[in-house]
């Protein structure tokens, strides 16, 4: 009768064992879940053609596939996974034109961060390409660690690995290049 009492005692407390192990590891699940953060956007638009005017002039050009609003998060940002075509029109309304495969612009530090076959050809025909491009909008200034070629209206070029420049290509500052410079004859 003892030894009956003894297994009895044991698989209770296995069976008890084993149902507290279960339901501890769905609680654990439970709160797996309910940690993740999940990135719902607050907007979505398809098929964009935004324009920006001042003072009843066009000063850029927004085309893109595809854009997702995060502004309902702590670093809010905007996502444009399908791309992104710019147009911006200087004081003479020339025009710069951007391209990128992937953008995202995040709102607290006004920097878009552009990726995927990055270029920037200006109205002369002055042209930057690049895998990937910073440019912060309030200093209005582009920069880059990645490989970049620069080629000038007269065919030449520059190329290396890391680029910071102005809007409009007027101060540009390599960290190392070779390329192949034209003269310019007066």
């Amino acid at each position: 009768m003892k030894k009956f009492k003894k297994n009895s005692i044991i698989n209770i407390v296995t069976i008890f064992i084993v149902t507290m192990f279960f339901s501890c590891e769905s609680d654990i699940q439970k709160v797996n879940k309910l940690s993740k953060t999940s990135f719902v956007p607050t907007g979505e638009a398809d098929s964009l053609n935004l324009k920006y005017t001042d003072s009843g002039k066009i000063k850029s050009i927004l085309v893109s596939e595809k854009m997702l609003d995060y502004s309902n998060i702590r670093n809010p940002f905007t996502e444009f996974p399908k791309g992104i075509h710019v147009t911006l029109f200087d004081k003479k309304e020339q025009t710069t034109t951007i391209v990128s495969k992937y953008a995202i612009s995040y709102k607290n530090t006004s920097i878009i961060d552009l990726q995927g076959d990055v270029t920037i050809t200006s109205h002369d025909g002055q042209k930057l390409e690049t895998s990937q491009l910073y440019f912060d909008q309030k200093n209005e200034w582009f920069f880059t660690e990645k490989q970049f070629k620069f080629t000038d209206t007269k065919g030449g070029f520059l190329e290396g690995p890391g680029v910071d420049f102005s809007k409009d290509f007027k101060i540009f500052n390599m960290q190392r290049s070779s390329g192949l410079v034209n003269s310019v004859e007066n």
